[in-house]
């Protein structure tokens, strides 16, 4: 058991690694970085944002249609597009864990949206689909404006620049889309699809949650730190002494498999000794065996 608090410890104390925030290898680069390397680091930040493509998953998981898709898709886009441009080139900014805290709120939204939450819980019809998520396309590309202003971006050829990290946003979309597309084009074709579908946004809503709780957790320790204080030094002890401590248990198991090894052998022997014939005498006769 101890084992199994060790790991979970260890993977939630190192998500960051799964971030998808901007490297220090990222800030080096965009110092020399064409409009093409732009492209690519937004198509990369839109593939490993899993916030995003949580979203996305839960708009397009009920619509069968490709006219419909491509609308709702296009709203986001615009949306997105939007608030990745201006806040940029605006130098409007806020605490990125709270951009991203709202932004799961959102994955929660379209999961609650999915399960017919409003109509079961609060006896009331969805808002706009097409509205919200060209509302929450503003969001999201705020938060994407957030990651990007990270980079130290010169002010020469700022706009071609924005607007290539953009572009490469919309082709890693489109990409995340196609899989999904066709993921969900197979599945839909299960009886498994419709025993498992609200289970599934069940599912996202929980990741959801997760996400709203682990950006809040990462504010806290950014905005009070004396508070919530928290640095890579203590973070390495915490995981040597894990470490440490799951190493000590299994030298304890290791010795303790040896003991009971010993002692089943000392049984044994004493068993095979019990059984073996024992030398006794009669009166002052020689002693014998029988």
């Amino acid at each position: 058991m101890k084992k199994l608090y060790v790991a979970l410890f260890s993977l939630l104390a190192s998500f960051n690694i799964f971030a998808h925030g901007m490297s220090e290898e990222d800030k080096v680069k965009a110092l020399e970085a064409s409009n093409w390397e732009y492209i690519e680091l937004g198509a990369t930040h839109m593939i490993t944002g899993y916030d995003h493509l949580l979203f996305l998953f839960g708009v397009i998981f009920f619509i069968t249609s490709f006219k419909e898709i491509v609308k709702f898709i296009t709203a986001f886009t615009i949306g997105h597009s939007i608030t990745l441009v201006f806040a940029t080139l605006y130098e409007i900014q806020a605490n990125y864990y709270l951009v991203d805290a709202v932004i799961a709120l959102t994955v929660i939204y379209k999961a609650f949206d999915n399960l017919d939450g409003f109509k079961r819980y609060l006896n009331a019809n969805s808002p706009n689909l097409l509205g919200m998520v060209f509302a929450f396309g503003l969001i999201h590309g705020f938060g994407l404006s957030t990651r990007l202003q990270m980079l130290p971006l010169a002010d020469e050829g700022l706009v071609l620049r924005i607007l290539s990290f953009n572009v490469g946003v919309e082709l890693g979309q489109i990409a995340a889309l196609s899989i999904m597309l066709i993921f969900l084009s197979y599945w839909r074709k299960m009886e498994s699809f419709q025993r498992l579908s609200n289970a599934s946004n069940v599912l996202l809503m929980l990741a959801g949650f997760f996400l709203l709780n682990m950006q809040l957790h990462g504010y806290q320790h950014s905005s009070y730190i004396d508070e919530f204080p928290f640095n890579e030094d203590e973070h390495s002890h915490i995981h040597e002494d894990w470490s440490y401590e799951a190493g000590t248990m299994d030298h304890h198991e290791s010795d303790s498999q040896d003991i009971s090894e010993a002692q089943s052998s000392i049984s044994e022997l004493q068993k095979t000794l019990s059984e073996m014939p024992k030398m006794h005498s009669h009166g002052d006769g020689e002693p014998h065996f029988h």
